[in-house]
């Protein structure tokens, strides 16, 4: 992409939502597309004209959610696909298509208007409450508004400039919408999309996880974005910092170019000599693209997504289908699996977690399982049963000191004691700043350590990467954060034990050389970006 010369460059500071880096031109969806209805009036004698269109929109509907479902469950993953299911019972529920008739019974409103004061009140309500995940499912909400307003107005999603001549159908661009939805990542074909821009969607967005699961590189919470570009501006969506450039310099191209893979890099590298490159997956689908990037193993199976895209737990048998589909995939490679990890920005309101003033620092990741011990036994169990087809990694997140590690640990071997396993490695998660001191102790009773780089930052630096307010100053070069990685490097070292980083400072092309420098061997980062990493070493001077 050539710069334009008389155009200025302006940086904007979002969320990152999914990592990647993407040089493209915009495309803008087009959110407003039922901005324009209008209040119909409409007599007694054409009332029954309207509830007949209307339960026929719940009908098409319906089948157009079913069929996403379907094409996403083969071409993406099941626990993805089960994210249209809660969209599909929603239209066919009873009591809300009762509200709907109801409106247009007793009023004078027309099928799209019950539709719309019906669902803007539910939408409404969820995105008062307190609780953030919950507030996310109010995107649901207003998808399936829009999906019965489109089978009413008989039409699709899309671009702002769909039919026009220069209309590329988001193909190679970066989309540019007010909200991160499901239909943002899904109805556009995402598997030709360059990147996506938001104004709206959280990290635990059903669309994020899409995003992520497709390796597309996206970024939220830039306020009034649609109003600041056009379709043809050019831009850059770093999806790892959450920097959005428009008309960026030929110089700041130039900089980070290298690592403008789109939405995949396509290309396997084989793997290298001088460093271990293993894959992060969120969901059990993500392994497939894993093997096919040759990956050396999967360094972090993020467990907690397979909970959020299903929205409930998981039984032992359904977490063990999972696990040991991505077990038996690997082929004897190493599978680092997580335990359970939510709370903070990931919160599950299905597992009744109590609201917190300040769930950052609150009840999350190890000392959920210690209160919560149920859950770490029936994932124990399930993870046991997968270690039967090849090596099993167990990963313990936000460790604080070497006694909550062996506690956890303890648990964990009690809850699998009976149960046929194969080899089982224990590893602590090193991302909080009092693990990182404590290094040396923490290597004498783990296995092995994964230092997760974006909470590390956060909690050493006091800074909410989340936040759009203070997200700019997450600056992943300060010195302070290097001595810390270096500290635990050498811990690991003097240990003889095994050191990972699967944070996304593995993934920026930037900091593998320095990660390699500072004592760390083997990294893990999103499939997509492997072969960009390994070309990195590969290139080094």
């Amino acid at each position: 992409m050539k710069h334009d010369p008389n155009k200025t460059e302006i940086t904007l500071k979002g969320i990152p939502i999914s990592p990647g880096i993407a040089i493209a031109r915009v495309c803008l969806f087009n959110d407003s597309r039922h901005s324009r209805i209008v209040p119909v009036k409409v007599s007694a004698e054409e009332k029954g004209r309207e509830i007949g269109r209307l339960r026929e929109a719940f009908m098409l509907a319906g089948e157009r959610l079913g069929d996403i479902q379907q094409r996403v469950s083969l071409e993406v993953g099941k626990a993805e696909g089960e994210i249209f299911v809660a969209q599909k019972m929603m239209v066919e529920d009873t009591t809300l298509q009762g509200r709907m008739i109801a409106a247009i019974e007793e009023g004078e409103a027309g099928a799209e208007m019950a539709v719309m004061s019906i669902m803007d009140t539910y939408e409404a309500r969820i995105s008062a409450l307190d609780n953030q995940y919950l507030r996310e499912r109010a995107t649901d909400v207003g998808e399936v508004k829009r999906r019965l307003l489109d089978v009413l107005a008989k039409t699709r999603p899309g671009l702002t400039c769909a039919g026009k001549s220069h209309c590329q159908h988001g193909r190679g661009r970066v989309v540019v919408g007010v909200e991160l939805t499901p239909s943002l990542t899904i109805d556009l074909d995402a598997r030709n999309l360059r990147g996506l821009v938001t104004e709206h969607g959280g990290v635990t967005s059903h669309a994020a996880i899409l995003a992520r699961a497709l390796g597309i590189p996206a970024v939220s919470g830039i306020r009034g974005v649609q109003g600041l570009v056009t379709c043809g501006t050019e831009i850059l969506v770093n999806g790892d910092t959450g920097e959005v450039v428009l008309w960026p310099s030929s110089e700041r191209v130039a900089q980070v170019g290298k690592r403008d893979t789109g939405p995949r890099d396509t290309q396997p590298v084989n793997p290298v000599v001088a460093l271990r490159v293993m894959a992060n997956i969120s969901v059990a689908a993500d392994v497939k693209h894993a093997v096919q990037m040759k990956a050396e193993g999967v360094g972090l199976y993020r467990t907690e997504f397979e909970f959020m895209a299903a929205g409930r737990e998981l039984s032992e048998d359904e977490q063990f289908e999972r696990y040991s589909a991505v077990v038996k995939s690997m082929k004897g490679a190493p599978v680092t699996i997580r335990l359970l990890d939510v709370g903070g920005d990931k919160q599950a309101d299905y597992l009744g977690l109590p609201q917190e003033a300040n769930p950052v620092l609150g009840f999350r990741g190890a000392r959920l399982l210690q209160k919560r011990p149920e859950l770490l036994r029936v994932q124990a169990r399930a993870m046991a049963r997968a270690s039967v087809e090849g090596p099993l990694h167990v990963l313990y997140p936000m460790i604080v000191d070497v006694a909550q590690f062996v506690s956890l640990r303890g648990l964990f071997l009690d809850a699998v004691r009976e149960v046929p396993a194969g080899t089982i490695r224990h590893g602590a998660m090193f991302e909080v700043p009092s693990a990182c001191l404590d290094a040396e102790a923490l290597f004498k009773v783990a296995d092995f350590g994964s230092i997760g780089t974006n909470d590390l930052y956060q909690y050493l630096f006091a800074i909410d990467r989340d936040n759009e307010m203070v997200a700019w100053d997450f600056r992943p070069d300060h010195p302070v954060f290097w001595s810390m990685i270096r500290r635990v490097a050498q811990a690991a070292a003097a240990a003889g034990k095994p050191l990972s980083v699967c944070g996304e400072l593995a993934g920026m092309n930037e900091y593998v050389l320095k990660l390699m420098e500072a004592g760390v061997n083997t990294v893990s980062v999103n499939s997509h970006l492997i072969s960009s990493v390994r070309r990195t070493v590969v290139n080094r001077r």
